[in-house]
Protein backbone atom coordinates (compact mmCIF):
# COMPACT_ATOMS: atom_id res chain seq x y z
CA UNK A 1 0.00 0.00 0.00
CA UNK A 2 1.14 3.80 -0.92
CA UNK A 3 0.39 6.69 1.18
CA UNK A 4 0.05 9.92 -0.76
CA UNK A 5 0.00 13.08 0.92
CA UNK A 6 -0.83 16.26 -1.16
CA UNK A 7 0.05 19.45 0.96
CA UNK A 8 -0.50 23.67 -0.65
CA UNK A 9 2.63 25.48 0.15
CA UNK A 10 1.76 28.49 2.25
CA UNK A 11 2.21 32.23 2.04
CA UNK A 12 3.38 32.17 -1.69
CA UNK A 13 2.52 36.11 -2.80
CA UNK A 14 0.31 37.31 -6.30
CA UNK A 15 2.40 36.36 -9.08
CA UNK A 16 3.73 39.22 -11.41
CA UNK A 17 5.63 39.24 -14.74
CA UNK A 18 9.46 38.70 -14.06
CA UNK A 19 9.00 37.10 -10.70
CA UNK A 20 11.59 34.44 -9.52
CA UNK A 21 9.54 31.62 -9.41
CA UNK A 22 11.58 29.53 -8.38
CA UNK A 23 12.78 31.65 -5.22
CA UNK A 24 9.76 32.33 -4.43
CA UNK A 25 8.99 28.87 -4.25
CA UNK A 26 12.46 27.75 -2.12
CA UNK A 27 11.29 31.23 0.32
CA UNK A 28 7.78 28.68 0.92
CA UNK A 29 8.55 25.53 1.00
CA UNK A 30 12.31 25.47 1.88
CA UNK A 31 12.21 21.83 2.78
CA UNK A 32 11.88 20.39 -0.97
CA UNK A 33 13.40 17.03 -1.76
CA UNK A 34 14.14 14.69 -4.65
CA UNK A 35 11.05 12.56 -5.04
CA UNK A 36 8.91 15.32 -4.39
CA UNK A 37 6.48 16.15 -6.95
CA UNK A 38 5.42 19.78 -7.34
CA UNK A 39 2.22 20.90 -8.87
CA UNK A 40 1.60 24.34 -10.23
CA UNK A 41 -1.13 25.97 -11.30
CA UNK A 42 -0.58 26.98 -14.38
CA UNK A 43 -1.12 30.92 -13.75
CA UNK A 44 1.27 31.34 -11.34
CA UNK A 45 3.73 30.09 -14.20
CA UNK A 46 2.36 32.11 -17.12
CA UNK A 47 2.32 35.28 -14.89
CA UNK A 48 5.91 34.98 -13.91
CA UNK A 49 6.56 33.98 -17.67
CA UNK A 50 4.62 37.41 -18.65
CA UNK A 51 1.65 35.46 -20.08
CA UNK A 52 -1.16 38.25 -19.32
CA UNK A 53 -2.96 40.65 -21.45
CA UNK A 54 -4.54 43.72 -20.36
CA UNK A 55 -7.83 43.76 -22.23
CA UNK A 56 -8.07 47.58 -22.89
CA UNK A 57 -5.25 46.90 -25.30
CA UNK A 58 -7.11 44.63 -27.20
CA UNK A 59 -9.24 45.59 -30.66
CA UNK A 60 -11.24 43.28 -31.52
CA UNK A 61 -11.78 42.06 -35.33
CA UNK A 62 -14.94 41.20 -37.22
CA UNK A 63 -15.13 37.60 -36.32
CA UNK A 64 -14.41 38.19 -32.75
CA UNK A 65 -17.40 40.44 -32.77
CA UNK A 66 -19.41 38.04 -34.71
CA UNK A 67 -18.40 35.02 -31.93
CA UNK A 68 -19.31 37.80 -29.11
CA UNK A 69 -22.85 38.45 -30.35
CA UNK A 70 -23.59 35.01 -30.59
CA UNK A 71 -22.13 33.97 -27.64
CA UNK A 72 -22.28 36.68 -25.10
CA UNK A 73 -18.69 37.47 -24.47
CA UNK A 74 -16.71 40.03 -24.32
CA UNK A 75 -15.33 40.87 -28.09
CA UNK A 76 -12.00 41.08 -26.74
CA UNK A 77 -11.35 38.36 -24.73
CA UNK A 78 -12.86 36.54 -28.00
CA UNK A 79 -10.22 38.59 -29.94
CA UNK A 80 -7.52 36.59 -27.39
CA UNK A 81 -8.95 33.27 -28.09
CA UNK A 82 -8.71 33.66 -31.46
CA UNK A 83 -4.77 34.56 -31.32
CA UNK A 84 -3.83 31.61 -28.74
CA UNK A 85 -6.25 28.93 -30.71
CA UNK A 86 -4.64 26.49 -33.64
CA UNK A 87 -9.10 25.69 -34.27
CA UNK A 88 -12.34 26.01 -32.87
CA UNK A 89 -13.69 22.20 -32.90
CA UNK A 90 -16.65 22.77 -31.33
CA UNK A 91 -18.78 25.86 -30.21
CA UNK A 92 -22.57 25.95 -29.21
CA UNK A 93 -23.69 29.42 -26.98
CA UNK A 94 -21.73 30.41 -24.36
CA UNK A 95 -19.40 27.62 -24.93
CA UNK A 96 -16.30 27.53 -27.45
CA UNK A 97 -14.00 24.96 -27.27
CA UNK A 98 -10.54 25.05 -29.58
CA UNK A 99 -7.57 23.37 -29.98
CA UNK A 100 -4.68 25.29 -28.63
CA UNK A 101 -1.30 25.61 -30.46
CA UNK A 102 0.56 22.88 -27.75
CA UNK A 103 -2.20 21.07 -29.06
CA UNK A 104 -4.71 20.74 -25.92
CA UNK A 105 -8.69 20.21 -26.65
CA UNK A 106 -9.84 23.11 -24.03
CA UNK A 107 -12.60 25.83 -23.72
CA UNK A 108 -11.53 29.09 -24.75
CA UNK A 109 -8.15 27.98 -25.67
CA UNK A 110 -7.03 28.27 -21.89
CA UNK A 111 -7.50 31.89 -21.89
CA UNK A 112 -9.09 32.91 -18.45
CA UNK A 113 -9.95 35.55 -16.63
CA UNK A 114 -10.40 34.04 -12.93
CA UNK A 115 -7.42 34.29 -10.80
CA UNK A 116 -5.92 37.26 -12.82
CA UNK A 117 -5.21 39.76 -10.35
CA UNK A 118 -7.10 42.43 -12.05
CA UNK A 119 -10.63 43.48 -14.08
CA UNK A 120 -9.59 43.37 -17.74
CA UNK A 121 -7.32 41.05 -17.26
CA UNK A 122 -6.76 37.31 -19.24
CA UNK A 123 -4.03 34.68 -18.23
CA UNK A 124 -3.20 32.59 -21.38
CA UNK A 125 -1.30 29.33 -21.06
CA UNK A 126 2.31 29.06 -21.13
CA UNK A 127 3.75 29.05 -24.73
CA UNK A 128 5.68 25.73 -23.58
CA UNK A 129 4.71 24.33 -20.72
CA UNK A 130 6.68 21.71 -21.03
CA UNK A 131 9.80 23.84 -20.94
CA UNK A 132 8.43 25.83 -18.41
CA UNK A 133 8.40 22.94 -15.51
CA UNK A 134 12.33 21.70 -17.33
CA UNK A 135 13.15 25.29 -16.96
CA UNK A 136 11.81 25.77 -13.07
CA UNK A 137 13.30 22.21 -12.30
CA UNK A 138 16.57 22.81 -12.94
CA UNK A 139 16.41 25.92 -11.08
CA UNK A 140 15.49 24.21 -8.23
CA UNK A 141 18.49 22.10 -8.60
CA UNK A 142 20.90 24.49 -9.51
CA UNK A 143 20.09 26.79 -5.90
CA UNK A 144 18.57 23.98 -3.56
CA UNK A 145 20.11 21.23 -4.98
CA UNK A 146 17.11 19.01 -5.26
CA UNK A 147 15.23 18.07 -8.05
CA UNK A 148 11.54 17.12 -7.78
CA UNK A 149 8.95 16.51 -10.30
CA UNK A 150 7.66 19.53 -12.01
CA UNK A 151 3.83 19.31 -12.90
CA UNK A 152 2.39 22.15 -14.69
CA UNK A 153 -1.50 21.92 -14.06
CA UNK A 154 -4.76 23.37 -15.80
CA UNK A 155 -8.42 22.91 -15.68
CA UNK A 156 -10.15 20.72 -18.99
CA UNK A 157 -13.41 19.62 -19.34
CA UNK A 158 -13.79 15.85 -19.61
CA UNK A 159 -15.66 14.03 -23.15
CA UNK A 160 -18.39 11.90 -21.35
CA UNK A 161 -18.19 13.34 -17.87
CA UNK A 162 -19.56 16.67 -16.18
CA UNK A 163 -17.10 18.82 -14.17
CA UNK A 164 -13.61 19.61 -14.68
CA UNK A 165 -10.61 17.75 -13.90
CA UNK A 166 -7.38 19.46 -13.12
CA UNK A 167 -5.01 18.01 -15.85
CA UNK A 168 -1.17 17.46 -16.62
CA UNK A 169 -0.05 20.26 -19.07
CA UNK A 170 3.52 20.35 -18.35
CA UNK A 171 5.77 17.86 -17.01
CA UNK A 172 9.58 17.59 -15.92
CA UNK A 173 10.92 14.22 -14.26
CA UNK A 174 7.52 12.65 -14.00
CA UNK A 175 6.17 9.63 -15.21
CA UNK A 176 3.25 10.60 -17.53
CA UNK A 177 1.46 6.76 -18.07
CA UNK A 178 2.23 3.38 -16.52
CA UNK A 179 1.30 1.17 -18.77
CA UNK A 180 0.18 -2.42 -17.61
CA UNK A 181 0.28 -3.67 -21.33
CA UNK A 182 1.03 -7.52 -20.71
CA UNK A 183 0.85 -7.26 -17.49
CA UNK A 184 -0.86 -9.75 -15.16
CA UNK A 185 -4.06 -8.39 -12.93
CA UNK A 186 -4.72 -10.19 -9.56
CA UNK A 187 -6.63 -12.99 -10.80
CA UNK A 188 -3.27 -13.85 -13.73
CA UNK A 189 -4.98 -12.64 -16.21
CA UNK A 190 -3.32 -10.37 -19.21
CA UNK A 191 -4.48 -6.58 -19.32
CA UNK A 192 -4.51 -5.35 -22.69
CA UNK A 193 -5.55 -1.69 -22.41
CA UNK A 194 -4.82 -0.34 -19.01
CA UNK A 195 -2.92 2.58 -18.65
CA UNK A 196 -2.64 4.85 -15.54
CA UNK A 197 -2.69 8.50 -16.23
CA UNK A 198 0.21 9.20 -13.67
CA UNK A 199 0.70 12.77 -14.35
CA UNK A 200 -3.06 13.63 -15.09
CA UNK A 201 -4.17 11.93 -11.70
CA UNK A 202 -0.73 14.07 -10.02
CA UNK A 203 -1.92 16.80 -11.17
CA UNK A 204 -6.10 16.08 -9.86
CA UNK A 205 -4.75 14.88 -6.44
CA UNK A 206 -2.91 18.23 -5.87
CA UNK A 207 -6.08 20.36 -6.78
CA UNK A 208 -7.87 18.31 -3.95
CA UNK A 209 -5.50 19.91 -1.47
CA UNK A 210 -6.46 23.89 -2.58
CA UNK A 211 -9.54 25.49 -3.45
CA UNK A 212 -10.09 28.26 -6.16
CA UNK A 213 -9.87 30.64 -4.44
CA UNK A 214 -7.38 30.03 -1.37
CA UNK A 215 -4.16 31.68 -3.55
CA UNK A 216 -2.30 28.37 -2.91
CA UNK A 217 -1.28 27.61 -6.25
CA UNK A 218 1.91 25.17 -5.52
CA UNK A 219 1.18 21.98 -3.96
CA UNK A 220 3.70 19.23 -2.97
CA UNK A 221 2.77 15.80 -3.61
CA UNK A 222 4.61 12.15 -1.58
CA UNK A 223 4.71 9.22 -2.18
CA UNK A 224 5.30 8.74 -5.59
CA UNK A 225 8.71 8.45 -5.65
CA UNK A 226 8.94 5.54 -7.59
CA UNK A 227 7.04 7.24 -10.66
CA UNK A 228 9.68 10.68 -10.62
CA UNK A 229 12.73 10.23 -12.66
CA UNK A 230 16.21 11.83 -12.62
CA UNK A 231 15.78 13.10 -16.58
CA UNK A 232 13.18 15.26 -17.51
CA UNK A 233 11.16 12.86 -19.96
CA UNK A 234 9.55 13.67 -22.92
CA UNK A 235 6.64 16.14 -21.41
CA UNK A 236 3.15 16.22 -21.31
CA UNK A 237 3.15 16.91 -25.21
CA UNK A 238 3.45 12.75 -25.69
CA UNK A 239 0.33 12.88 -23.36
CA UNK A 240 -1.39 14.42 -26.53
CA UNK A 241 -3.60 11.99 -28.55
CA UNK A 242 -3.34 12.55 -32.26
CA UNK A 243 -6.37 14.14 -34.15
CA UNK A 244 -6.85 11.38 -36.44
CA UNK A 245 -7.18 9.66 -33.11
CA UNK A 246 -9.24 11.34 -31.50
CA UNK A 247 -13.37 10.70 -31.65
CA UNK A 248 -14.49 13.89 -30.31
CA UNK A 249 -13.32 16.59 -32.16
Amino acid sequence: MTTITATPIPGLPEVRPGDDLAGLLLSAAPDLRDGDVLCLAHKVVSKAEGRVVDLRDIEPGDTARELAASHGKDPRHLEVVLSEAAAIVRERPGVLICRTRHGFVCANAGVDASNAGADDRVVLLPLDPDASARALRRALRARAGVAPAVVVTDSFGRAWRRGQCETAIGVAGLTLVDDWHGRADADGRSLRATAIAIADEAAAAADLARAKDSREPAVVLRGLERHVSADDGPGAVALVRPAAEDLFI
